[in-house]
């Protein structure tokens, strides 16, 4: 069975997509074969990915994203995913065993337009179709607006791992405790369609600090963080071997670079300078790893 890890935050701007789309690209060149679901209706990840000119076709079609799946509901998930997703500038796989199940702007209309059938929810008829293809992969990631409404649910409802990714700053901290209070409420809610071959509901794993910028001091915020990890954990709201990540990102300019490319940093190469690329690059594969190792609790 892969893992399944959905990436949130109550907080937004913390640089969840950046994160969630360079580990991904990390995962993927350590061998890992990666899926990819992007429920932030913003799009930012499949933009990024696709490149605007093969985004803007799925977007004009109206079909061929994962909103697909539930209105009109004749696409299967599986008919949807993007197959090695980066390409170069000539078209070229550039990034073997990165999938992608993108979505486009029209995924808002889950959350008001959608009515469906109150005994299949959104994310049950997400998480059966999922289910179909898991198999294909050893991790899959699912990048989640900052709130716990029906997009969102479709990840957490499918996953059994929880990071979070936060700045040295009060609201992260705050962002933080809202998540798991929402958590809490939808488990309770979802409670009844879930079956025993899903594994446990998902639980906090770890906290991520990103897109830390140059001389900031972390130690009081990250202690601010752990002391609250750890009344999760007592509470049990939180899995046992939930931790900070050893491992943290560092802000630099070659990610907002890597995004206008439409490449994974860990793809920039010679577009920025050695010393910047190599730095954040590292940072990415020390989360990678890292994430490797925390195997679920």
């Amino acid at each position: 069975m892969a893992r399944r890890i959905a990436f949130i935050n109550y907080k937004g701007g913390v640089g969840k997509t950046s994160l969630i789309v360079n580990v991904a690209a990390c995962l993927a060149k350590l061998g890992q074969r990666v899926l990819l679901c992007d429920f932030d209706t913003q799009s930012n990840a499949s933009i990024w990915l696709l490149k605007l000119d093969r985004w803007n076709k799925i977007n004009a079609a109206g079909d061929g994203a994962v909103y697909s799946i539930f209105d009109p509901g004749r696409a299967r998930l599986k008919d949807i995913v993007v197959r090695d997703v980066v390409e170069d500038k000539a078209g070229a796989k550039a990034l073997p065993g990165l999938d992608l199940v993108p979505t486009t702007f029209n995924l808002v209309d889950l959350e008001s337009e959608y009515a469906g059938e109150p005994k299949r929810p959104a994310y049950l008829i997400f998480q059966e179709q999922l289910a179909e293809i898991e198999s294909g992969y050893d991790v899959v990631l699912f990048d989640c607006p900052p709130n716990i409404l029906r997009a969102s649910q479709c990840g957490i409802f499918s996953a059994n791992e929880i990071y979070v990714p936060a700045n040295p700053d009060a609201l992260s901290l705050i962002g933080f405790t809202l998540l798991v209070e929402k958590l809490h409420k939808f488990h309770a809610l979802s409670a009844s369609f879930r079956r025993a071959a899903m594994g446990p509901a998902a639980q906090v794993q770890g906290i991520i600090f990103n897109s830390i910028k140059t001389g900031t001091d972390i130690e009081v915020p990250k202690m601010r963080m752990q002391l609250r990890l750890n009344q999760f954990k007592a509470a049990k709201r939180a899995a046992p071997t939930a931790k900070i990540f050893e491992a943290q990102v560092r802000d630099a300019m070659v990610v907002r670079r890597a995004v206008t490319l439409g490449l994974p940093v860990i793809l920039v190469g010679q577009e920025a300078s050695e010393e910047a690329q190599d730095n954040v690059v590292n940072d990415y594969r020390k989360v990678a790893a890292e994430l490797l190792r925390q195997a679920g609790g």
